[in-house]
């Protein structure tokens, strides 16, 4: 009430690139001012402006998992023509790229994989169907956890998503 809101996204210390990238899409997107704010073991990119909510119509009181997230009119044909650029955001916030490995008949085998986990419904269904739309093979590999571990999913994936650095 009264208050200006604003958009705080935490990054840990350990991903600059990514850092940097958050600062310059808030900029590039709405920001004439963006701050940095050093905590322990991260950085609060953040920016104050009215219209924040605009652009996050899922934003709401509680947890995300207990209310919709649905995505709004205009953003749909976004994230449409975008997928590549979704599920990066998605992977670096709530995923993972780790060298997974098994014992098959005595034998070891290493290979990359990519998991992404959410207790939100909604998100990770926006999540597999932008894995559809790239063609990207996935499977739940439990209620809230999705893998990508054939070589050639990860393969696209890689080029979507990308390390964190």
């Amino acid at each position: 009430m009264g208050r200006v809101p604003v958009l705080r996204v935490f990054c840990a210390d350990a991903w600059p690139d990514l850092i940097a990238a958050c600062e310059d899409a808030m900029r590039a997107v709405l920001a004439r001012s963006v701050q940095r704010v050093q905590k322990r073991g991260c950085v609060a990119v953040q920016s104050y402006g009215m219209h924040w909510p605009c652009l996050f119509p899922q934003h709401g009181p509680g947890k995300k998992h207990d209310r919709p997230i649905v995505l709004a009119d205009w953003q749909r044909p976004v994230v449409e023509a975008y997928p590549g650029d979704f599920l990066r955001g998605l992977f670096h916030s709530d995923g993972c790229r780790v060298s997974n490995r098994v014992t098959v008949r005595g034998k070891r085998y290493v290979y990359p994989r990519y998991m992404f986990v959410n207790e939100s419904t909604d998100i990770m269904r926006l999540c597999q169907q932008a894995l559809d739309r790239l063609g990207i093979a996935w499977r739940m590999n439990r209620r809230n956890s999705l893998s990508v571990a054939r070589r050639e999913a990860v393969a696209a994936l890689d080029r979507h998503v990308g390390p964190k650095s």
